[in-house]
């Protein structure tokens, strides 16, 4: 049974610019006391087609955790441009919000985020060389895709390696094609049901979309 529950996430400064941090009040509840800390990671997806494309935006060790409720603003710097393909710069990725517990991964939280330039002109003819100055983020807080894993909470247990979900699971896109509506291109919703849908370490309600709360949303239903 997990010991840390994820009970609201309130994204902040939304929409931003692009070159703007991303922020998120983060609430969590502990069940007991945790001797050790959580790791917390913000990871940007630069592009559906591979992984390797990813940003790790920055990742913050909170603890020792005593048993309670527990709020935190996390903020990251935006991704680096100069990593993200061209064809990848507008439209719709993916961010992440990911909590490991000795290096075990048991809950991620991942929304959908909107590119664009506001320009009409710009919009309309888009420069071959993105403008990132001229291109505003709207995160769509209020339909997060929330994933838990089982993990090994016990103090005793060393060692423990996580194991990442798959990145493509075949046939996935077409489950949630109503979130979003009209924003998503399919690759990019197979990505995101590839994070999503891990094949091990779920429980069966594990996979959860939350309904529309505006910007702040809680977790727990």
């Amino acid at each position: 049974m997990a010991k840390v529950h994820i009970s609201n996430v309130k994204v902040l400064d939304n929409p931003a610019q692009f070159l703007n941090p991303f922020q998120f009040e983060i609430t969590f509840q502990c069940d007991s006391d945790l001797t050790e800390d959580l790791e917390w990671k913000i990871i940007y997806v630069g592009s559906a087609e591979s992984e390797d494309f990813d940003q790790t935006l920055d990742s913050v060790l909170v603890g020792p955790v005593s048993a309670g409720t527990h709020m935190f603003v996390f903020q990251a710097d935006p991704p680096d441009p100069t990593t993200i393909p061209a064809g990848d710069a507008l439209g719709v990725t993916v961010v992440l919000i990911t909590c490991s517990f000795r290096n075990q991964e048991f809950v991620r939280v991942g929304y959908y985020v909107n590119n664009e330039y506001l320009d009409p002109e710009m919009k309309e003819t888009p420069p071959m060389q993105p403008q990132w100055d001229q291109v505003t983020r709207n995160i769509l807080a209020s339909n997060p895709r929330v994933t838990r894993f089982n993990i090994d909470w016990e103090e005793n247990s060393e060692n423990n390696e996580n194991k990442p979900p798959p990145s493509d699971i075949p046939n996935q896109s077409q489950q949630h094609g109503n979130m979003a509506a009209g924003m998503m291109a399919n690759p990019v919703l197979g990505k995101v049901e590839g994070l999503a849908a891990p094949s091990h370490g779920l429980n069966a309600d594990s996979n959860s979309s939350i309904p529309d709360y505006s910007a702040s949303v809680d977790m727990e239903h």
